[in-house]
């Protein structure tokens, strides 16, 4: 298997999807050029060995997985470059671990045509309720997508039969909940941030001061901002509204502690979690860490926490402040990613792919009504981010000298 990762939050997801596999498959990991792509520190902790590292920020996880110390690590590719080693190994399965767009630009354009034609997987790194119909276009050209509860599967099962399209469903328990000691208690409360949500610094400025109250009532505890990525890193989605930066800029009123790498690490020393919606909820519940999902901004799929209906965490930011954590529903658990090992069946989906007669998937964007979309995407993979960059400021200042003419 070759496997294509192009953020930080997809390459932790596929390094443990590869442990996955039985003993003796082959693996390589790499990682795709684009204005995304992850850091030279964001990838050793991805892939970082040991059960324990590479796990969660705020999204996928590494783990069993990844690559064990003083191996290289995943050499960053141009698209070009994927391709050409591709056509070198002659993998028998692709694990595309991209965003949507590159997932369709892959498959559809730089690796198609390959012979023999790859079993082609895709899939999402972390929480996907509600499903939606952009994430299955997007990969309709893979012949499995890996989901990671129960009721994902049956949510994308029911837009697969509306649209059409796409291969197999598989399940996998998320790479970061599989069984582990649980977290041996600690001082230490840990807020999971996050680059798509709350959007607006007024709102990010009230979780900031939330637990800055914690802290000030609570000297005895830490109180954690854990980062996704420190300023100046990239990540799978922009982030206007630094919390560190935002935390200079209002004149640091309070005593917070910010820090990035493992979320694991950092869960064995909570004694408290807290976020907004944040696929690390899962791993403080895995743990057994008294959790709080903060629901002030609104319960929604714009705010990525419907899931976490009926879960018994949905709280706010006055009883962050207060210190009152909770304990997950048994019954939600169940529900939604904690089901039992033995329901995973993306190995032998991808088993039965490999060893029979197949129809290949073939992507639902291939329309003229999609080209411009398409030809967007593809600049991801194809130009440099510095050259993209350039490029941008080149067209502002066309753009400048073209209104002065007018």
């Amino acid at each position: 298997m070759l496997a294509v990762a192009d953020s930080d939050s997809y390459l932790k997801w596929a390094a443990c999807l590869l442990g996955d596999l039985p003993d003796g498959c082959v693996t390589e990991l790499v990682v795709v050029r684009t204005p995304i792509a992850p850091s030279p520190e964001q990838i050793a902790a991805a892939v970082s060995g040991g059960p324990s590292a590479g796990r969660s920020d705020s999204q996928g996880g590494g783990g069993p997985g990844a690559r064990q110390d003083g191996e290289p690590a995943p050499p960053v590719l141009s698209a070009r470059s994927v391709r050409r080693l591709a056509e070198r190994t002659r993998p028998d399965v692709i694990l595309v671990a991209c965003t949507g767009p590159v997932v369709d630009v892959l498959v559809a354009e730089v690796l198609d045509g390959l012979r023999p034609r790859p079993v082609f997987v895709s899939g999402l790194p972390g929480i996907s309720v509600p499903a939606t119909e952009k994430a299955w276009l997007f990969r309709s050209g893979c012949d499995l997508f890996v989901v990671h509860s129960e009721r994902e599967v049956a949510e994308f099962a029911d837009i697969a039969a509306r649209l059409g399209g796409g291969g197999e469903l598989g399940l996998a328990r998320l790479p970061f909940l599989r069984p582990e000691a649980a977290a041996g208690g600690g001082n230490r409360v840990v807020f999971a941030t996050q680059a798509k949500v709350p959007r607006e610094r007024e709102r990010r400025e009230s979780i900031l001061l939330s637990l800055a109250e914690l802290a000030g009532r609570r000297p005895d505890l830490d109180v954690v901002v854990k980062l996704r990525a420190l300023e100046g890193e990239r990540q799978t989605h922009n982030e206007r509204h630094h919390y560190q930066r935002l935390w200079r800029e209002m004149g640091e009123p309070g005593r917070l502690t910010f820090a990035a790498g493992s979320m694991r690490e950092q869960l064995e020393r909570a004694a408290g979690f807290v976020t907004v919606s944040s696929t690390a909820a899962l791993e403080a519940i895995a743990m057994g860490v008294p959790s709080l999902v903060l629901r002030d901004f609104g319960v929604s799929a714009e705010m990525i926490n419907l899931v976490f209906e009926g879960s018994d965490l949905l709280g706010t930011l006055e009883e962050l402040a207060q210190g009152d954590f909770r304990t997950a529903s048994a019954a939600w658990c169940a529900a939604n990613y904690f089901h039992p090992a033995g329901r995973d069946d993306w190995t032998g989906l991808l088993a039965g792919l490999v060893a029979g007669p197949r129809v290949p998937a073939r992507s639902l964007l291939d329309g003229p009504e999609h080209a411009a979309a398409r030809r967007r995407a593809r600049l991801r993979v194809e130009v440099p981010p510095k050259m993209l960059r350039a490029g941008y400021r080149a067209k502002r200042r066309m753009r400048r000298y073209l209104k002065a003419l007018t």
